[in-house]
């Protein structure tokens, strides 16, 4: 999981969440980079998958040492009581290799959104057209499948 940052002066992000299995992409867009808006966009995951789900698709997340993601416990507790969703694993720093699929995906959004972009314009509707695109794209190590029909496949056998 990380977030990828809107131009100076501007408080909104996405937050971009790599299911690893899949690969698919998960993008979120916060009204700013604070930790309570992390938590209550897993929150807002959580609700949309189901805590039972949630626990079987995010066993663990990984995330940078930003600021942003310094909440440890509230990140890892469910909406839905005190029991866990997750496990959040911090990588070591400024070691981008350990995210590989997560930077890759962060490349793929500046293709739509490039550096210098602000975000305060940009709407939810926009958003899933970038993560509907992204899980379309069709992927040398999913055999040439995209991101998205895999994880359909997967999500059935969950069921």
């Amino acid at each position: 999981m990380d977030c990828v940052v809107s131009a100076r002066g501007s408080l909104k992000r996405l937050l971009v969440l790599t299911e690893r299995l899949t690969r698919r992409e998960i993008i979120m867009l916060m009204r700013d980079g604070s930790t309570a808006s992390v938590v209550r966009a897993l929150d807002k995951l959580e609700r949309k998958c189901g805590s039972q789900r949630f626990r079987k698709l995010f066993r663990t997340i990984t995330v940078d040492n930003g600021s942003e993601f310094a909440d440890c416990e509230s990140m890892e507790r469910s909406r839905y009581g005190k029991h866990r969703r997750t496990h959040v694993y911090y990588c070591h720093p400024y070691t981008a290799c350990e995210r590989g699929s997560n930077e890759n995906a962060n490349r793929l959004i500046r293709r739509w959104l490039p550096k210098g972009t602000c975000f305060e314009k940009l709407t939810d509707t926009k958003v899933r057209v970038i993560e509907t695109w992204m899980n379309s794209y069709p992927r040398e190590i999913l055999g040439w499948r995209s991101a998205g029909s895999l994880f359909d496949e997967n999500l059935k056998k969950l069921a």
